[in-house]
């Protein structure tokens, strides 16, 4: 599978706090709501590029005690981009959710 990200993959990704890496995921989720009903293409790698930001998170050490979480964040977004059908989750809600990480990151600039 061809990497995405390929400077993050590479080392920088591992060295964001938690927040900013969920912050970023949370970038991707917005990408994907603005693309789902307007480009087909752009729609796709949005979600490409959310799921592998997502899984390069779950690769990072650091965050052990929160595997849990993240996967099932990872989850929800899966079944929100299916339609909501299993756990009734949103993009919209996703959305919501994510801002505060990308609040949080940037509090300090």
């Amino acid at each position: 599978m061809k990497i995405l990200h390929e400077k993050l993959a590479k080392g920088k990704w591992f060295k964001l706090l938690l927040c900013e890496q969920l912050g970023n995921i949370g970038s991707e989720v917005h990408r994907v709501l603005r693309w789902r009903d307007k480009d087909q293409d752009n729609f796709e790698r949005a979600i490409n590029r959310t799921l592998e930001l997502f899984d390069l998170t779950l690769e990072d050490s650091r965050w052990k005690k929160r595997l849990k979480e993240i996967a099932r964040a990872r989850e929800l977004f899966c079944d929100a981009i299916a339609g909501g059908k299993e756990y009734k989750t949103s993009l919209e809600y996703l959305d919501r959710y994510f801002f505060y990480y990308a609040l949080c990151a940037r509090r300090d600039i």
